[in-house]
């Protein structure tokens, strides 16, 4: 009977962190897919694959973070499957007129994505999402240490990429 309600209660608790925190895993997603259908596809799933192992959470006061690891899998998984690479022809993109703000908002975004995938993850959780290196250590199964140091390592590379492309204007 104890058993029965332990998973009635992960499940509750699971599916309000999800509830809570949809827009942050909707935006996490965003950053790696750059495309709202896939960014929509993979939140869901996620959602759906932490609703489905809710009882499985050892700890439930790490259910966020257990969360988190679920979505950042289902992006990784995303991208290990064959996609097809052929462009629509037919798709057309609306002229912008680019302000400083949209360059450098772009330029960064370039940035991030030259970035292996964790440590974009560790950019991203840490600035985007507002995580403590402790929750990213526990996010991404890693050492505190070594988030520290992908951390420093990826702003160092963030840098020097910003810095060459203002070089080459």
């Amino acid at each position: 009977m104890k058993l029965f309600s332990y998973k009635i209660k992960a499940r509750d608790v699971i599916e309000q962190i999800i509830l809570e925190n949809y827009n942050s895993y909707y935006r996490l997603a965003m950053s790696y897919v750059h495309n709202e259908a896939d960014a929509a596809d993979i939140v869901q799933n996620g959602a759906y694959r932490a609703i489905r192992k809710a009882e499985s959470i050892r700890n439930i006061e790490y259910a966020k973070t257990w969360v988190y690891r679920i979505m950042l899998n289902e992006i990784f998984r995303h991208f290990k499957q064959d996609q097809p690479a052929a462009l629509d022809e037919s798709i057309t993109v609306p002229s912008v007129q680019f302000t400083e703000e949209i360059s450098e908002s772009l330029d960064l975004k370039k940035a991030l994505d030259a970035l292996p995938a964790k440590d974009k993850a560790v950019i991203e959780l840490r600035y985007f999402e507002d995580c403590k290196l402790e929750e990213i250590a526990e996010i991404l199964e890693e050492n505190i240490s070594t988030v520290k140091s992908r951390l420093y390592r990826s702003i160092q590379k963030l840098r020097l990429q910003l810095k060459d492309d203002d070089l080459a204007e």
